[in-house]
């Protein structure tokens, strides 16, 4: 019995919640492998929408790998794992393939086959949109992960999770992710025009946390009221480059440049926390800004624990 079976063979899921940006990603990624992966994880599935940082989590996880799409244009080389047979002695150990991307190229169950051979000659595939390729695989991943507005890492056993129930979590909740990194780039964006320039980003459900070593002289409501003026004025947001955002002509510094609304309108129910955070341990000053959440709130409600159970509720007789 391997180490790595004692180990996680408890592990129901976890969740993190998703950073934004690619270097925080990457970190994640990181810390993911180092707490979650086995060495004797085979099929590792991915599910996420498209721009959620899944590519971005796996060379975290997986630094040099070769990642076989293509976010930029058009990838023409071949997809490796389709020539096990071709690749000769020195064969990879470790394949990669986004089955959205390649079900232009190959049926599924051309590429279901692949990834059943790979496994069987004892090779690693990472699969990205596994919930694509579940039914014609047949088989549960070793290692789950789906992205949204939060990182569920799960395990599958026979009890479950199926790879679409993952994906339905994660596909209701990628729009509040995309709400609240559009307008924590409108909150920058508002800061830069009041000279303030050095903070860093720290998460929460449905928002965003920027954090100061020493607070600024910003009126908090008064920021708030800037950022909804651009709302209301619903300008575009689109992608620049690896780095950057449009916001409406606007060049905006940013390392997640896909994980945005298409338009600052359709960011519902901004509103800043008008007092400034402590942070307990650093004491840094912080200000919370919050998307598509009831404006009665209570602090303690954004990051709470939800019980989950099967039991009928007690009735008197």
């Amino acid at each position: 019995m391997s180490y790595s079976d004692r180990m996680q063979r408890n592990h129901l899921y976890s969740v993190l919640l998703s950073p934004r940006g690619a270097p925080r990603m990457v970190d994640q990624g990181k810390q993911i492998a180092q707490q979650f992966l086995s060495p004797f994880d085979s099929l590792i599935g991915l599910i996420g929408d498209s721009g959620s940082g899944k590519s971005i989590l796996l060379k975290g996880m997986f630094p040099g790998i070769e990642l076989t799409n293509d976010d930029e244009g058009v990838n023409v080389r071949p997809l490796p794992i389709m020539n096990l047979d071709d690749t000769g002695f020195f064969s990879p150990h470790t394949y990669h393939l986004d089955i959205r991307f390649e079900l232009a190229f190959h049926q599924a169950h051309e590429l279901a086959d692949a990834i059943r051979l790979a496994l069987e000659r004892g090779k690693r595939v990472i699969v990205e949109h596994f919930d694509l390729i579940y039914d014609q695989l047949g088989m549960n991943a070793h290692l789950l992960i789906g992205i949204g507005e939060e990182i569920i890492i799960t395990r599958p056993s026979v009890f479950g999770p199926e790879p679409n129930d993952i994906r339905d979590v994660v596909f209701a909740s990628i729009d509040n992710r995309r709400m609240a990194h559009t307008a924590e780039d409108l909150v920058e964006h508002s800061l830069i025009d009041r000279r303030v320039y050095h903070f860093e980003h720290y998460d929460v459900r449905s928002g965003f946390i920027l954090s100061f070593h020493d607070r600024p002289n910003i009126d908090l409501r008064d920021l708030e009221s800037d950022v909804k003026q651009l709302i209301e004025r619903d300008l575009a947001i689109s992608y620049l480059d690896a780095n950057h955002v449009l916001i409406g002509d606007q060049r905006h510094y940013c390392t997640g440049p896909r994980m945005h609304v298409t338009s600052t309108g359709k960011i519902r129910n901004f509103q800043l926390y008008h007092e400034y955070l402590t942070h307990p341990v650093t004491k840094d000053s912080q200000i919370l800004g919050l998307v598509n959440i009831p404006s009665n709130y209570r602090l303690s409600d954004l990051n709470s624990l939800r019980l989950m159970t099967f039991s009928e509720p007690e009735t008197n007789s």
